[in-house]
């Protein structure tokens, strides 16, 4: 087979999951942004990260655009695959943090892609949990905490919409994502306790728990403006399940490397932004050290990350059958 050929055939397997990478990225970039503002420092980075992580989202949706045009029938087996059909948000969610990214630069820009990312993730939505109702062959051991990515793209609205001037859609959004929150966090529970553990390629996908309790805790901050009860419940509860989670750290560092792993990077960005929040209502120094801390281990493992993705995609462990 010639090596046009086989590129051909590669982008056929070009999984949705990529766009997990723009999370990241976009995560690392508001922590950055964030960081400094909170700090009173102008190190210069905002246009080159923004720029960065914009660059890296046209050239995923340029891959995938044309993997849509040359292979449509992939594409829709992803549409239809019971755990890959839950990163198609990732592409509005991509686009709603970007209108994040955006809001201070180019809020022309950020107001563009928030109507469009918003628009774009209330169809996910709407497509992904009417597949979830009328299924014919989803199993229990098919869910796992990448279910709430669609659930995440809902409350993240309200961080760009809220200062664009949408509160009552912000509010919708923020309900929605609040309610599935809920009722999925339950789901996921009896899923982990009293059936097969999660397989070893999607336990970085444990991550995803932390995301909507740290964003639900900025979206809300934007909303209410106070830290009142239901503010800190939520971020509390994103504190535990971080702590949880770092006591793990061993069995996640012993894991070879998947494109699940990009699920560690947007989690951390959350809660680091969320206790940088906590540190401006309260002045508790343990929140600042906290929300810095966690994104210079970001920073780190952000870079790990495209190093071991780039080693994947050159060595051709990636964009293979099953994967």
């Amino acid at each position: 087979m010639t090596t046009e050929n086989q590129d051909i055939t590669r982008l056929e397997f070009f999984p949705i999951s990529f766009f997990a990478m723009v999370m990241g990225m976009s995560g690392l970039t508001i922590g950055w942004e964030k960081a400094q503002s909170l700090l009173h420092l102008d190190l210069g980075i905002n246009p080159w990260l923004v720029g960065a992580t914009s660059s890296l989202f046209a050239a995923l949706a340029t891959i995938y655009g044309t993997k849509l045009v040359l292979h449509r029938q992939a594409v829709l087996k992803e549409l239809r695959h019971p755990i890959k059909l839950n990163f198609f948000p990732t592409i509005s969610i991509s686009l709603l943090l970007l209108a994040i990214a955006f809001l201070d630069l180019i809020p022309t820009a950020s107001r563009a892609l928030w109507f469009t990312g918003a628009s774009l993730h209330l169809l996910f939505t709407l497509y992904v949990v009417s597949v979830w109702i009328h299924h014919e062959h989803f199993q229990v051991h098919h869910m796992n905490p990448a279910w709430f990515i669609p659930a995440v793209g809902n409350v993240l609205v309200p961080v760009a919409g809220v200062p664009l001037g949408y509160p009552e859609v912000s509010w919708f959004f923020f309900s929605v994502g609040m309610l599935f929150w809920f009722m999925l966090m339950t789901i996921i529970l009896y899923r982990v306790l009293f059936h097969h553990p999660i397989e070893e390629r999607l336990l970085p996908t444990l991550f995803i728990l932390i995301a909507p309790p740290a964003v639900g805790f900025i979206a809300y901050m934007r909303l209410v403006g106070e830290l009142d009860g239901f503010a800190q419940l939520l971020y509390f509860s994103g504190l535990f399940l971080t702590l949880l989670l770092f006591t793990q750290a061993g069995r996640f560092l012993r894991l070879r490397f998947f494109l699940s792993w990009w699920a560690y990077s947007f989690p951390l960005a959350a809660f680091s932004i969320a206790s940088m929040m906590m540190f401006e209502r309260t002045g508790g120094d343990l929140y600042r050290y906290l929300g810095i801390g966690l994104l210079t281990m970001l920073t780190g493992i952000v870079m790990l990350l495209l190093t071991a993705t780039a080693l994947a995609v050159r060595e051709r462990r990636v964009c293979l059958p099953n994967h």
